[in-house]
């Protein structure tokens, strides 16, 4: 016969008064324990019922220790140094052309121009058959990007203390100018009404310093198209001859330029004024691979107006090739040389020049950069022409030495550039604006910018 327990409810379902079940461990025995009270004191005591770990719970925790094995634990490797540097900014314009840099910022109709900057320089004279070509190219913008340094900034401890210090000034700025204020009574103090003589002139009232001048901007087109250079007539002949020296030495040749360069300032001087600008002499230098010629840098294998110090850098080595091969044909070269690298001279004065860099900097296809050099360097061929026919005579431009000229000018073009870059103009172009120009040396004659593509072609 079983043994009866006393403290087993007879109604229970069967086995609910059984011991708990060693291989559920304590936690299984809640139930059981609430229905038959609190736990005793020191149940979960060191040596308690609640303290022994039975074998179940000894089961899972090997099981839960298993579940959670990570291996063991690596040490970390050193941190790659280029992790640490700072991301490069994203280019401003993606659109740009590689190495020339993003060029400034579109003009609105009715804008102020904005100069461009950096290296850049005006091809040389025209390639022409008779002598060996050059391959020298156009101007150029810098690659070169801006310095940039890191951002300075401040802790918020310094901030939040130079807050809290303005506050506190501005707090008892305004406490202490309502204390000053009622400290003065309208009737007892002086200083609430000052006394003014009635005999007294009023103080004369300064005037305003400050002046404002309208401007009226100039788009890059109108100063391309409508240039007040175009409307000042001919160029008048200053009786320029050509110079007595022979160019058979280097010395010899920046001689013989040298006394070229004062006929030509003094024939263009009285235009450049008349047209509005201020006139202002350019400088001659030969080219040397050992310095720069000027500030512009590029190749120097050909002679070049640099706008930045109005520098005109002649190859004075090909000018004493060609006159050891023939001395007639040299010289006629290097006079219409020096007038056309002169005509890049004027435009930079007329403010030509800038324009249509702007333009060519904003045109969107190579072709149409190209167009634009070629109206540049044609109208530098036009106006180096205005001289010469103004000065024809003096200058000994006759006979032998005009056909001579007249045969280099058709002859001259993009057709003799070994590369075949189209940034001068054709030969058939050529002769286009220098025959007029020559015959009428009128400035009217030379407006490049207005023509259709073809005759700049």
């Amino acid at each position: 016969m079983p043994e009866e327990h006393p403290d087993t409810d007879p109604s229970a379902p069967a086995g609910a008064g059984a011991a708990p079940d060693p291989g559920r461990g304590a936690a299984s025995a809640g139930p059981s324990t609430a229905r038959s009270g609190s736990p005793k004191p020191g149940h979960f005591m060191p040596g308690g019922a609640g303290d022994i770990l039975t074998e179940g719970d000894r089961a899972r925790a090997a099981e839960r220790k298993q579940s959670l094995n990570l291996g063991k634990a690596r040490t970390l490797g050193p941190i790659d140094p280029t992790l640490r540097k700072m991301a490069r900014p994203l280019p401003v314009d993606p659109d740009a052309e590689p190495g020339y840099g993003a060029p400034p910022p579109a003009p609105l109709a009715g804008a102020p121009v904005t100069p461009l900057t950096g290296t850049r320089r005006v091809g040389g004279s025209r390639r022409v058959g008779w002598h060996s070509p050059y391959s020298g190219v156009g101007g150029q913008y810098s690659n070169e990007p801006l310095p940039t340094g890191p951002v300075r900034q401040q802790s918020k401890a310094v901030i939040a203390g130079l807050s809290a210090l303005t506050l506190v000034l501005l707090t008892g700025g305004t406490v202490a100018g309502f204390q000053l204020i009622n400290s003065y009574d309208s009737v007892d103090s002086p200083m609430a009404r000052p006394s003014v003589k009635k005999t007294e002139a009023p103080l004369p009232v300064p005037a305003d310093p400050t002046v404002t001048v309208t401007v009226t901007p100039v788009p890059d087109l109108d100063r391309l198209r409508k240039n007040k250079l175009y409307t000042v007539g001919k160029v008048a002949s200053v009786n320029c001859k050509e110079p007595a020296v022979k160019p058979n030495s280097q010395s010899a040749i920046l001689n013989y330029y040298k006394a070229l360069l004062p006929c030509l300032n003094k024939a263009w001087a009285p235009v450049v004024t008349k047209a509005g600008y201020e006139f202002v002499p350019p400088k001659v230098v030969l080219q040397s691979k050992q310095a720069p010629a000027s500030t512009c840098t590029g190749e120097a294998e050909t002679a070049y107006y640099c706008p930045n110090d109005h520098t005109i850098a002649i190859d004075w080595q090909d000018d004493l090739k060609n006159y050891k091969e023939d001395p007639l044909a040299a010289r006629v070269w290097m006079m219409d040389t020096m007038a056309h690298e002169y005509g890049h001279h004027v435009q930079e004065l007329t403010h030509i020049l800038n324009a249509a860099w702007s333009r060519k900097g904003w045109a969107k296809t190579q072709a149409e950069k190209l167009e634009w050099s070629r109206r540049t360097e044609l109208q530098a061929t036009c106006l180096g022409a205005l001289f010469l026919g103004a000065n024809k005579k003096s200058m000994g431009l006759s006979g032998e030495k005009l056909e001579m000229w007249e045969w280099q000018t058709q002859h001259s073009g993009d057709e003799y550039n070994p590369k075949k870059i189209r940034d001068h103009g054709s030969r058939k172009n050529q002769w286009l604006w220098a025959d007029p120009a020559f015959k009428s040396t009128a400035t009217a004659a030379c407006n490049t910018y207005t023509a259709a593509a073809k005759k700049v072609s």
